[in-house]
Protein backbone atom coordinates (compact mmCIF):
# COMPACT_ATOMS: atom_id res chain seq x y z
CA UNK A 1 0.00 0.00 0.00
CA UNK A 2 1.24 3.55 -0.40
CA UNK A 3 -0.03 6.07 1.97
CA UNK A 4 0.25 9.97 1.30
CA UNK A 5 -0.09 12.14 4.63
CA UNK A 6 -0.09 15.81 3.86
CA UNK A 7 3.45 16.73 5.20
CA UNK A 8 5.46 13.56 4.67
CA UNK A 9 5.02 10.86 2.00
CA UNK A 10 5.21 7.20 3.98
CA UNK A 11 5.89 4.17 1.29
CA UNK A 12 5.60 0.70 1.75
CA UNK A 13 7.30 -1.44 -0.62
CA UNK A 14 6.88 -4.63 -0.33
CA UNK A 15 6.09 -7.92 -2.76
CA UNK A 16 2.37 -7.60 -2.50
CA UNK A 17 2.93 -3.58 -2.41
CA UNK A 18 0.30 -2.06 -5.28
CA UNK A 19 3.60 0.00 -6.65
CA UNK A 20 4.06 3.86 -7.23
CA UNK A 21 1.50 6.24 -8.27
CA UNK A 22 2.34 7.78 -11.88
CA UNK A 23 2.76 11.91 -11.69
CA UNK A 24 0.71 11.08 -15.11
CA UNK A 25 -2.71 11.07 -12.95
CA UNK A 26 -1.57 13.71 -10.67
CA UNK A 27 -2.67 16.91 -11.85
CA UNK A 28 -1.76 15.96 -15.57
CA UNK A 29 1.87 16.20 -15.04
CA UNK A 30 4.33 14.07 -17.18
CA UNK A 31 5.35 10.90 -16.04
CA UNK A 32 9.32 9.80 -15.44
CA UNK A 33 11.35 8.72 -18.07
CA UNK A 34 10.98 5.10 -18.47
CA UNK A 35 13.82 3.30 -17.24
CA UNK A 36 13.56 -0.93 -16.60
CA UNK A 37 15.11 -1.24 -13.04
CA UNK A 38 16.51 -4.25 -12.55
CA UNK A 39 18.00 -5.55 -10.00
CA UNK A 40 21.94 -7.51 -10.26
CA UNK A 41 22.48 -11.17 -9.17
CA UNK A 42 25.23 -9.48 -7.03
CA UNK A 43 22.93 -7.98 -5.12
CA UNK A 44 19.91 -10.82 -5.05
CA UNK A 45 22.94 -12.77 -3.65
CA UNK A 46 23.73 -10.94 -1.05
CA UNK A 47 19.89 -9.90 0.04
CA UNK A 48 19.45 -13.51 0.15
CA UNK A 49 19.70 -13.80 4.40
CA UNK A 50 17.46 -10.75 4.40
CA UNK A 51 14.39 -12.23 2.46
CA UNK A 52 11.23 -11.52 4.15
CA UNK A 53 12.66 -8.33 6.42
CA UNK A 54 11.99 -5.06 6.22
CA UNK A 55 14.61 -1.67 5.85
CA UNK A 56 13.55 1.32 7.03
CA UNK A 57 14.51 4.34 5.02
CA UNK A 58 14.39 8.01 5.09
CA UNK A 59 15.31 9.96 2.09
CA UNK A 60 15.62 14.42 2.02
CA UNK A 61 13.35 15.23 -0.81
CA UNK A 62 14.28 15.87 -3.84
CA UNK A 63 13.45 19.32 -5.87
CA UNK A 64 11.85 17.20 -8.63
CA UNK A 65 8.56 15.57 -8.33
CA UNK A 66 9.61 13.08 -11.03
CA UNK A 67 13.03 12.10 -9.33
CA UNK A 68 11.19 11.45 -5.92
CA UNK A 69 8.74 8.80 -8.18
CA UNK A 70 11.14 7.35 -9.75
CA UNK A 71 13.42 6.77 -6.58
CA UNK A 72 10.46 5.11 -5.09
CA UNK A 73 10.20 2.77 -8.59
CA UNK A 74 13.71 1.71 -8.30
CA UNK A 75 13.08 0.67 -4.43
CA UNK A 76 9.87 -1.21 -5.52
CA UNK A 77 11.63 -3.11 -7.68
CA UNK A 78 14.43 -3.76 -5.24
CA UNK A 79 11.86 -5.07 -2.63
CA UNK A 80 10.14 -6.99 -4.99
CA UNK A 81 13.16 -8.93 -6.60
CA UNK A 82 14.43 -9.74 -2.96
CA UNK A 83 11.22 -10.70 -1.10
CA UNK A 84 11.89 -7.54 1.48
CA UNK A 85 9.97 -4.51 2.12
CA UNK A 86 11.02 -1.23 2.01
CA UNK A 87 9.30 1.63 3.47
CA UNK A 88 10.69 4.99 2.58
CA UNK A 89 9.56 8.39 4.17
CA UNK A 90 10.38 11.68 2.64
CA UNK A 91 11.89 14.44 4.62
CA UNK A 92 12.00 18.18 3.62
CA UNK A 93 15.79 19.43 4.16
CA UNK A 94 15.60 23.03 4.57
CA UNK A 95 13.48 23.52 7.74
CA UNK A 96 16.65 24.09 10.08
CA UNK A 97 15.69 21.52 12.32
CA UNK A 98 16.59 18.53 10.81
CA UNK A 99 19.58 17.65 12.93
CA UNK A 100 17.28 17.92 16.39
CA UNK A 101 14.81 15.76 14.81
CA UNK A 102 17.04 13.01 14.01
CA UNK A 103 18.63 13.39 17.13
CA UNK A 104 15.36 13.00 19.12
CA UNK A 105 14.30 10.18 16.81
CA UNK A 106 17.22 8.27 17.29
CA UNK A 107 17.64 8.91 21.21
CA UNK A 108 13.98 7.22 21.52
CA UNK A 109 15.11 3.80 19.66
CA UNK A 110 13.47 4.44 16.64
CA UNK A 111 16.29 4.86 14.52
CA UNK A 112 16.14 4.31 10.19
CA UNK A 113 18.05 1.67 8.62
CA UNK A 114 18.85 3.93 5.73
CA UNK A 115 19.26 7.77 4.78
CA UNK A 116 20.53 10.10 2.42
CA UNK A 117 21.03 13.73 2.99
CA UNK A 118 23.33 16.22 1.69
CA UNK A 119 26.65 15.57 2.15
CA UNK A 120 28.13 19.23 2.90
CA UNK A 121 25.16 20.35 5.01
CA UNK A 122 24.72 17.68 7.65
CA UNK A 123 26.84 14.70 7.73
CA UNK A 124 29.74 16.53 9.76
CA UNK A 125 26.52 17.35 12.42
CA UNK A 126 25.25 13.63 12.47
CA UNK A 127 28.88 12.57 13.50
CA UNK A 128 29.77 15.01 16.12
CA UNK A 129 26.43 14.23 17.38
CA UNK A 130 27.60 10.15 17.20
CA UNK A 131 24.52 9.50 15.40
CA UNK A 132 25.99 7.78 12.20
CA UNK A 133 27.64 4.45 12.14
CA UNK A 134 30.96 3.68 9.98
CA UNK A 135 30.09 2.62 6.07
CA UNK A 136 34.04 2.04 4.95
CA UNK A 137 33.18 -1.66 3.90
CA UNK A 138 30.66 -0.66 1.81
CA UNK A 139 32.93 2.46 -0.09
CA UNK A 140 35.58 0.12 -0.26
CA UNK A 141 33.70 -2.79 -1.89
CA UNK A 142 32.31 0.21 -4.36
CA UNK A 143 35.77 1.37 -5.43
CA UNK A 144 36.46 -2.33 -6.56
CA UNK A 145 34.53 -1.77 -9.36
CA UNK A 146 33.25 1.60 -9.78
CA UNK A 147 36.26 3.74 -9.79
CA UNK A 148 36.76 6.40 -6.97
CA UNK A 149 33.85 8.65 -5.97
CA UNK A 150 33.59 12.44 -7.13
CA UNK A 151 35.74 14.69 -5.28
CA UNK A 152 33.73 16.62 -2.91
CA UNK A 153 32.61 13.46 -1.00
CA UNK A 154 36.27 12.53 -0.34
CA UNK A 155 36.09 16.07 1.47
CA UNK A 156 32.55 15.42 3.72
CA UNK A 157 31.80 12.10 4.27
CA UNK A 158 35.11 10.74 5.76
CA UNK A 159 36.51 11.21 9.29
CA UNK A 160 39.74 10.33 10.70
CA UNK A 161 40.43 7.77 7.74
CA UNK A 162 36.70 6.35 7.63
CA UNK A 163 33.55 7.09 5.57
CA UNK A 164 30.57 7.71 7.50
CA UNK A 165 28.74 8.13 4.11
CA UNK A 166 28.36 6.26 0.89
CA UNK A 167 28.15 8.28 -2.26
CA UNK A 168 25.21 8.25 -3.84
CA UNK A 169 24.21 10.91 -6.36
CA UNK A 170 26.38 14.01 -7.14
CA UNK A 171 23.38 17.06 -7.00
CA UNK A 172 24.35 19.04 -9.78
CA UNK A 173 24.78 22.68 -8.72
CA UNK A 174 24.86 25.69 -11.48
CA UNK A 175 24.04 29.34 -12.50
CA UNK A 176 21.27 29.76 -15.20
CA UNK A 177 21.05 32.56 -17.20
CA UNK A 178 18.87 33.51 -19.90
CA UNK A 179 21.06 33.33 -23.18
CA UNK A 180 18.09 34.36 -25.54
CA UNK A 181 17.56 37.35 -22.93
CA UNK A 182 21.74 38.12 -23.50
CA UNK A 183 21.96 37.64 -27.51
CA UNK A 184 18.94 40.36 -27.78
CA UNK A 185 21.52 42.65 -26.33
CA UNK A 186 24.52 41.21 -27.94
CA UNK A 187 26.02 40.13 -24.45
CA UNK A 188 28.19 36.98 -25.31
CA UNK A 189 27.64 33.94 -23.57
CA UNK A 190 31.02 32.23 -21.32
CA UNK A 191 31.28 29.54 -19.31
CA UNK A 192 31.85 31.68 -16.22
CA UNK A 193 31.69 35.66 -15.25
CA UNK A 194 32.40 37.92 -12.06
CA UNK A 195 29.82 38.07 -9.55
CA UNK A 196 30.20 42.22 -10.84
CA UNK A 197 29.78 41.35 -14.64
CA UNK A 198 26.54 38.77 -13.83
CA UNK A 199 25.22 41.94 -11.80
CA UNK A 200 25.81 44.25 -14.65
CA UNK A 201 24.14 42.06 -17.11
CA UNK A 202 21.21 40.97 -14.74
CA UNK A 203 20.77 45.17 -14.87
CA UNK A 204 21.26 45.03 -18.92
CA UNK A 205 18.53 42.54 -20.04
CA UNK A 206 15.65 43.67 -17.48
CA UNK A 207 12.73 45.05 -18.54
CA UNK A 208 9.74 45.41 -16.10
CA UNK A 209 7.61 46.50 -18.65
CA UNK A 210 7.57 42.71 -19.78
CA UNK A 211 7.60 41.37 -16.79
CA UNK A 212 11.68 40.36 -17.01
CA UNK A 213 13.65 41.02 -14.03
CA UNK A 214 17.61 40.20 -14.42
CA UNK A 215 17.93 39.34 -10.92
CA UNK A 216 16.33 35.92 -9.63
CA UNK A 217 18.74 35.18 -6.64
CA UNK A 218 16.93 35.90 -2.64
CA UNK A 219 18.84 36.69 -0.01
CA UNK A 220 15.96 35.69 2.87
CA UNK A 221 16.02 32.41 4.82
CA UNK A 222 16.37 29.21 2.67
CA UNK A 223 18.78 26.94 1.14
CA UNK A 224 19.37 29.43 -2.21
CA UNK A 225 20.17 31.87 0.47
CA UNK A 226 22.65 30.45 2.17
CA UNK A 227 24.17 28.78 -1.07
CA UNK A 228 24.56 32.69 -2.26
CA UNK A 229 25.52 34.19 0.81
CA UNK A 230 28.26 31.91 1.34
CA UNK A 231 29.74 31.76 -2.15
CA UNK A 232 29.59 35.24 -2.31
CA UNK A 233 32.00 35.61 0.96
CA UNK A 234 33.89 32.57 -0.23
CA UNK A 235 34.73 33.90 -3.59
CA UNK A 236 35.44 37.55 -1.57
CA UNK A 237 38.45 35.34 0.52
CA UNK A 238 36.23 35.30 3.47
CA UNK A 239 34.72 32.21 5.22
CA UNK A 240 32.71 31.10 7.91
CA UNK A 241 35.56 29.01 9.27
CA UNK A 242 39.25 28.65 8.62
CA UNK A 243 40.36 25.06 6.81
CA UNK A 244 40.50 23.55 10.10
CA UNK A 245 36.56 23.42 10.24
CA UNK A 246 36.94 24.67 14.26
CA UNK A 247 38.07 28.26 14.28
CA UNK A 248 35.58 31.19 13.27
CA UNK A 249 37.12 33.61 11.16
CA UNK A 250 34.12 35.04 9.52
CA UNK A 251 34.80 38.97 10.40
CA UNK A 252 37.13 39.61 8.36
CA UNK A 253 37.20 43.22 5.68
CA UNK A 254 36.69 40.68 3.14
CA UNK A 255 33.61 39.45 4.17
CA UNK A 256 32.19 42.78 4.50
CA UNK A 257 33.13 43.65 1.46
CA UNK A 258 31.40 40.72 -0.08
CA UNK A 259 27.99 41.69 2.13
CA UNK A 260 28.61 45.61 1.15
CA UNK A 261 28.00 43.65 -2.80
CA UNK A 262 25.25 41.83 -1.74
CA UNK A 263 23.68 45.53 0.01
CA UNK A 264 24.26 47.38 -3.13
CA UNK A 265 22.31 44.69 -5.48
CA UNK A 266 19.35 45.09 -2.66
CA UNK A 267 19.23 48.55 -2.01
CA UNK A 268 20.66 50.88 -4.42
CA UNK A 269 18.01 52.28 -6.80
CA UNK A 270 20.14 51.59 -9.80
CA UNK A 271 19.36 48.11 -9.61
CA UNK A 272 15.98 48.07 -8.91
CA UNK A 273 14.52 47.44 -12.17
CA UNK A 274 16.43 44.21 -11.85
CA UNK A 275 14.95 43.03 -8.70
CA UNK A 276 11.26 41.22 -9.06
CA UNK A 277 8.66 42.31 -6.68
CA UNK A 278 8.87 40.56 -3.63
CA UNK A 279 12.74 38.93 -3.60
CA UNK A 280 13.96 40.13 -0.35
CA UNK A 281 11.46 37.20 1.37
CA UNK A 282 11.08 34.72 -1.44
CA UNK A 283 11.44 31.06 -0.55
CA UNK A 284 13.70 27.76 -1.74
CA UNK A 285 10.64 27.70 -4.70
CA UNK A 286 10.20 30.94 -5.40
CA UNK A 287 12.96 31.26 -7.82
CA UNK A 288 12.37 28.06 -9.55
CA UNK A 289 8.71 29.34 -10.01
CA UNK A 290 9.46 32.67 -11.45
CA UNK A 291 12.19 30.98 -13.41
CA UNK A 292 9.73 28.13 -15.19
CA UNK A 293 7.79 31.18 -15.54
CA UNK A 294 10.36 33.25 -17.74
CA UNK A 295 10.04 36.25 -14.97
CA UNK A 296 13.59 36.29 -13.51
CA UNK A 297 16.82 35.85 -16.45
CA UNK A 298 19.32 34.74 -13.79
CA UNK A 299 19.36 32.46 -10.97
CA UNK A 300 22.13 29.96 -8.78
CA UNK A 301 20.30 26.88 -8.04
CA UNK A 302 20.50 23.18 -8.17
CA UNK A 303 19.91 21.85 -11.56
CA UNK A 304 15.78 21.29 -10.45
CA UNK A 305 15.16 24.43 -12.93
CA UNK A 306 16.96 22.86 -15.31
CA UNK A 307 15.60 19.38 -14.90
CA UNK A 308 11.87 20.72 -14.34
CA UNK A 309 12.33 22.84 -17.65
CA UNK A 310 13.31 20.39 -19.63
CA UNK A 311 11.19 17.31 -18.61
CA UNK A 312 7.99 19.67 -19.07
CA UNK A 313 9.22 21.01 -22.19
CA UNK A 314 9.21 24.43 -21.02
CA UNK A 315 10.41 26.89 -23.16
CA UNK A 316 12.58 28.20 -20.87
CA UNK A 317 15.03 25.33 -21.75
CA UNK A 318 15.97 26.07 -24.98
CA UNK A 319 17.26 29.82 -23.71
CA UNK A 320 18.91 28.32 -20.62
CA UNK A 321 22.88 28.84 -20.45
CA UNK A 322 24.20 26.63 -17.86
CA UNK A 323 27.76 27.15 -16.31
CA UNK A 324 29.39 26.61 -12.95
CA UNK A 325 29.36 29.86 -11.20
CA UNK A 326 30.48 33.29 -11.00
CA UNK A 327 34.09 34.06 -9.53
CA UNK A 328 35.35 37.12 -6.99
CA UNK A 329 37.99 39.23 -6.54
CA UNK A 330 39.76 36.10 -4.53
CA UNK A 331 39.37 33.40 -7.05
CA UNK A 332 40.04 32.56 -10.47
CA UNK A 333 37.31 29.97 -10.69
CA UNK A 334 34.30 29.28 -9.08
CA UNK A 335 33.78 28.33 -5.45
CA UNK A 336 31.36 25.55 -6.60
CA UNK A 337 32.29 21.67 -6.20
CA UNK A 338 28.84 20.69 -6.14
CA UNK A 339 27.10 18.14 -3.14
CA UNK A 340 26.62 14.51 -3.07
CA UNK A 341 23.49 12.94 -1.47
CA UNK A 342 25.34 10.54 1.28
CA UNK A 343 23.91 7.27 1.95
CA UNK A 344 24.34 6.96 5.79
CA UNK A 345 23.28 4.14 8.81
CA UNK A 346 22.17 5.82 12.12
CA UNK A 347 22.82 4.39 14.88
CA UNK A 348 20.77 1.84 16.78
CA UNK A 349 18.93 0.67 13.20
CA UNK A 350 17.49 -2.89 13.22
CA UNK A 351 18.85 -3.90 9.68
CA UNK A 352 22.13 -2.47 9.07
CA UNK A 353 22.86 -5.38 6.92
CA UNK A 354 19.93 -5.07 4.59
CA UNK A 355 21.06 -1.10 4.63
CA UNK A 356 24.38 -1.72 2.96
CA UNK A 357 23.08 -3.72 0.66
CA UNK A 358 20.41 -1.74 -0.48
CA UNK A 359 22.61 1.52 -0.59
CA UNK A 360 24.90 -0.96 -3.46
CA UNK A 361 22.14 -0.93 -5.19
CA UNK A 362 20.98 2.62 -5.32
CA UNK A 363 24.21 3.99 -7.04
CA UNK A 364 24.43 2.85 -10.51
CA UNK A 365 23.11 0.66 -12.81
CA UNK A 366 19.46 0.82 -13.57
CA UNK A 367 18.36 2.37 -10.40
CA UNK A 368 20.09 5.41 -10.58
CA UNK A 369 19.75 5.97 -14.49
CA UNK A 370 15.96 5.75 -13.75
CA UNK A 371 16.63 8.99 -11.27
CA UNK A 372 18.87 10.67 -13.30
CA UNK A 373 16.56 10.67 -16.56
CA UNK A 374 13.71 12.07 -14.47
CA UNK A 375 15.64 15.02 -13.06
CA UNK A 376 18.41 15.70 -15.67
CA UNK A 377 20.98 17.36 -13.82
CA UNK A 378 19.79 16.86 -10.20
CA UNK A 379 21.07 12.76 -10.24
CA UNK A 380 24.62 12.74 -11.20
CA UNK A 381 26.87 9.96 -10.89
CA UNK A 382 28.71 9.89 -7.63
CA UNK A 383 31.11 7.13 -9.11
CA UNK A 384 34.13 7.66 -11.43
CA UNK A 385 33.09 4.81 -13.90
CA UNK A 386 29.21 4.98 -13.68
CA UNK A 387 29.76 8.61 -15.75
CA UNK A 388 30.59 6.08 -18.66
CA UNK A 389 28.28 3.14 -17.84
CA UNK A 390 25.58 5.14 -20.47
CA UNK A 391 25.29 7.85 -23.00
CA UNK A 392 22.72 9.39 -21.26
CA UNK A 393 25.45 10.79 -18.71
CA UNK A 394 27.51 11.70 -21.63
CA UNK A 395 25.27 12.84 -24.37
CA UNK A 396 21.67 13.19 -22.59
CA UNK A 397 22.99 17.19 -22.43
CA UNK A 398 25.52 20.09 -22.92
CA UNK A 399 25.02 21.01 -19.47
CA UNK A 400 26.09 17.59 -18.38
CA UNK A 401 30.14 18.05 -18.96
CA UNK A 402 29.96 20.66 -16.90
CA UNK A 403 29.05 18.91 -13.73
CA UNK A 404 31.14 16.22 -14.85
CA UNK A 405 34.24 18.67 -14.69
CA UNK A 406 32.54 20.04 -11.64
CA UNK A 407 32.44 16.46 -9.94
CA UNK A 408 36.27 15.40 -10.78
CA UNK A 409 38.03 19.01 -10.44
CA UNK A 410 41.04 19.11 -8.04
CA UNK A 411 39.58 20.54 -4.63
CA UNK A 412 40.84 22.24 -2.53
CA UNK A 413 39.90 25.40 -4.57
CA UNK A 414 42.10 27.90 -3.61
CA UNK A 415 42.01 31.79 -3.21
CA UNK A 416 44.08 34.66 -3.14
CA UNK A 417 44.16 35.00 0.88
CA UNK A 418 45.31 31.66 1.46
CA UNK A 419 42.09 29.80 2.17
CA UNK A 420 41.03 26.68 0.11
CA UNK A 421 37.41 25.25 -0.34
CA UNK A 422 36.07 23.28 0.80
CA UNK A 423 37.99 23.15 4.26
CA UNK A 424 37.65 20.28 6.46
CA UNK A 425 34.21 19.19 7.34
CA UNK A 426 32.57 21.58 10.20
CA UNK A 427 29.85 20.73 12.30
CA UNK A 428 29.62 24.16 12.91
CA UNK A 429 29.41 25.72 9.65
CA UNK A 430 26.73 23.00 9.10
CA UNK A 431 24.89 24.52 12.17
CA UNK A 432 25.49 27.84 10.92
CA UNK A 433 23.87 27.05 7.73
CA UNK A 434 21.07 25.11 9.50
CA UNK A 435 20.32 28.30 11.70
CA UNK A 436 20.04 30.87 8.51
CA UNK A 437 22.53 33.43 9.96
CA UNK A 438 23.74 34.61 7.28
CA UNK A 439 20.57 35.17 5.44
CA UNK A 440 19.49 36.80 8.55
CA UNK A 441 22.54 39.14 8.82
CA UNK A 442 21.57 40.27 5.27
CA UNK A 443 17.93 40.96 6.60
CA UNK A 444 19.89 42.83 9.23
CA UNK A 445 21.53 45.24 6.24
CA UNK A 446 18.44 45.78 4.63
CA UNK A 447 16.73 47.37 7.36
CA UNK A 448 19.96 49.61 8.14
CA UNK A 449 22.19 47.89 9.75
CA UNK A 450 25.96 48.76 8.23
CA UNK A 451 27.66 45.60 6.85
CA UNK A 452 30.59 45.93 9.25
CA UNK A 453 28.18 45.78 12.35
CA UNK A 454 26.41 43.24 10.80
CA UNK A 455 29.38 40.95 10.19
CA UNK A 456 30.35 41.61 13.81
CA UNK A 457 27.20 40.74 15.36
CA UNK A 458 26.91 37.46 12.85
CA UNK A 459 30.63 36.38 13.71
CA UNK A 460 29.63 36.68 17.33
CA UNK A 461 26.20 34.27 16.62
CA UNK A 462 28.43 31.84 14.55
CA UNK A 463 30.84 31.55 18.11
CA UNK A 464 28.15 30.69 19.76
CA UNK A 465 26.89 28.07 17.85
CA UNK A 466 30.14 26.51 17.33
CA UNK A 467 30.45 26.60 21.05
CA UNK A 468 27.29 24.74 21.51
CA UNK A 469 28.81 22.13 19.12
CA UNK A 470 31.75 21.71 21.03
CA UNK A 471 33.79 23.45 19.33
CA UNK A 472 35.46 26.32 21.79
CA UNK A 473 37.09 29.97 20.43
Amino acid sequence: MIHRPELSRRRFLGASALGVLSLSACGGRPSAPQVQVTVPQAILDEAAPFRGSTVRMLSQQMYSDLANEALDHSLQTFAEATGTTVENNLMQADTGDVVAKLDAEIASGNARDLAFFTDDRFLAQFHNLGLVNEMTDVVESLTTTLGQPVSESQNFCVYDGKWYGVPYHFVGLGDFVRKDWLQEKGIPVKDTYTYEEMRDICLEISDPAKRRFGWGVTINRSGDGNSFLEGVVNSWGGAITAEDGRTVTFNSPETVDAVAFVEDIFKNPKYQPMRPPGIESWTDSSNNENWLAGIIGYVRNQFSVYADSKTTENPVYAGTHAFAGCTGPATDRPVRYGQSQALINFRGSQNPGLAKVLSKYLVSGTPLLNIAKAAPGLAMPAWEQVWDSDPFYTQGDPAFSMLRDMAQQPLPIPTTTGLGFPGRPSSGRQAVLQSYVLTDMMQTVLQGTTPQAAVASAHERITQIFEQQGLRQ
